[in-house]
């Protein structure tokens, strides 16, 4: 038997199956390009749930509300090009939640901290004490490490694969 590994994208995915030898109810198992393709942007989809930790599928596509977490964060780029702006969050500014990314009601009074420009396979630290705000010229896809929060979505019935 041979495998070919190909990579996926937004635009081009098969959905996938899962083939365990127990019952998928104990499972969860979604693809993230579907995800996106059903998501608005910036809709945070939580594909990932452990603990207090979650990972969030995002379709990246315009600009971003500024978010700001009381912890790191990190993005890895899965599809397209985003463009992550960072500026210093203000005293007045710094999160009252305790976990996983909220948005500021403004834009960021801090200091700029600069950008990252970064496509497919790239990854980027969004840090602590930091407001951070993602903009994409066309649709793409972005995969956050971060804790359960006010933006996290779960949509565990429509995302994972049932049968």
């Amino acid at each position: 038997m041979s495998f070919k590994t190909r990579m996926a994208s937004l635009e081009s995915y098969d959905k996938g199956t899962i083939e365990v030898n127990d019952d998928l109810r104990h499972y969860a198992f979604s693809n993230i390009f579907e995800v996106c393709s059903k998501s608005k942007p910036y809709e945070r989809v939580m594909v990932v749930s452990n603990l207090e930790y979650a990972a969030e599928a995002v379709r990246a596509e315009g600009a971003s509300p500024w978010y700001t977490a009381p912890h790191d964060e990190f993005a890895i780029v899965l599809d397209g090009e985003i463009e992550f702006t960072f500026f210093q969050l203000t005293d007045a500014e710094k999160p009252a939640h305790k976990a996983g990314a909220g948005r500021l009601k403004a834009a960021p009074a801090g200091k700029r901290m600069g950008r990252v420009i970064a496509r497919r396979g790239h990854e980027v630290l969004l840090p602590k004490g930091a407001a951070y705000q993602l903009k994409a010229a066309k649709p793409s896809v972005t995969l956050i490490q971060t804790s359960a929060g006010p933006e996290s979505v779960e949509k565990w019935s429509e995302i994972c694969v049932q049968k």
